[in-house]
């Protein structure tokens, strides 16, 4: 990692523990799903590295894309080639060693998507986790719309989906999008001791069946953000979407009228 990137890596036995920050809300973008990626890569190509910890600093865990100043898939893209944003989040879902993510306040929109490229997560009482496109005149992104439904369900994945609910820590623990709730100040202990179980099993053993388990999902992941970005392409050019963006962020209901 560089000194500019906005991910930092350290190391604790076997576990490698990635630390993301872009204050105040750690907004999703290029750099920072990029910068993930690359964290992601080193460790599995570190033979020391059984497990990693996801993890950021600050209130929140990832506030999602900043649709309304920082869009990164709003740009068209020239014919034949991918979003270069989803390309960076599709290749999160293709590491080979087992992700413990560590989440605190809200994990929203790309937030959201962040969580569910780790194995487990562990939360706060505080995390709340949204799916909240809907309320931003937009379709999800991230993969989300195939991979939330593998961790909770299709019903579950489908009320999130459609009403952008905020699901607090409780009930995600309750529908197994939470795999331990801990307080606050228990978080990084906790993950990490995780990953660190999870670090003491044999290391090719623990990646050859955690690559039997998740099967195609990486590759799922690539195709499925090529069509969420298609539906996500006409969805921002309308007046819907111009007002999602603002309503959300005035914190106001949105005003819409299917156009």
């Amino acid at each position: 990692m560089t000194d500019t990137s906005p991910v930092s890596i350290a190391h604790d036995g076997h576990v490698a523990i990635l630390t993301f920050a872009r204050p105040p809300h750690n907004f999703a973008d290029l750099a920072l799903i990029e910068g993930i990626g690359a964290g992601l890569v080193a460790a599995d190509t570190d033979a020391n590295v059984r497990a990693i910890l996801l993890r950021s600093e600050g209130r929140i865990f990832c506030a999602g894309a900043d649709l309304a100043r920082d869009n990164p898939v709003e740009k068209d893209q020239p014919a034949g080639t991918r979003n270069p944003f989803y390309v960076a989040a599709a290749r999160l879902f293709a590491v080979k060693k087992p992700v413990v993510a560590a989440i605190q306040g809200s994990a929203v929109g790309a937030g959201l998507g962040l969580a569910l490229v780790a194995d487990f997560r562990v939360a706060t009482p505080e995390a709340r986790f949204v799916a909240n496109f809907v309320h931003l005149g937009f379709h999800p992104g991230f993969g989300i719309s195939a991979v939330l439904e593998r961790v909770v369900g299709r019903q579950r994945a489908l009320l999130m989906n459609l009403t952008g609910r905020r699901i607090k820590a409780e009930q995600a623990a309750d529908w197994g999008l939470v795999d331990l709730l801990v307080p606050a100040d228990r978080l990084y202990a906790e993950a990490l001791a995780l990953a660190q179980e999870i670090a003491a099993g044999a290391p090719l053993a623990v990646q050859s069946t955690r690559a039997t388990l998740r099967g195609d999902l990486a590759a799922l992941v690539e195709r499925q953000t090529d069509h969420e970005l298609a539906e996500q392409a006409w969805l921002q050019k309308t007046a819907d979407f111009a007002e999602g963006v603002r309503a959300v962020n005035e914190r106001r209901p949105g005003r819409f009228v299917g156009a």
